[in-house]
């Protein structure tokens, strides 16, 4: 990852933003000590559909919210 100086960071900011939202990660460092990691704003996670990846490969049962109930109650309440 590449590093760059407080000063050099603010000399060349505008160069830096664009590197940045092409994809570019870096570091900006105060005394060759890296305080900051710059990422792109829109990761590549934010661009592809997530809900519904999974549509179709299992099934829910119809009973899913009151599964277990009993034995759930008996942990809480204790065997009788």
């Amino acid at each position: 990852m590449t590093q760059y100086n407080i000063h050099s960071a603010k000399t060349n900011l505008s160069a830096l933003v664009e590197k940045a939202a092409i994809g570019e990660i870096f570091a900006i460092a105060k005394a060759g000590k890296p305080m900051v990691k710059v990422i792109p704003y829109a990761s590549q996670a934010e661009n592809h559909q997530r809900i519904g990846f999974l549509e179709g490969q299992f099934e829910i049962p119809d009973d899913f919210d009151t599964m277990g109930q009993e034995e759930i109650i008996k942990m809480f309440e204790g065997s009788e």
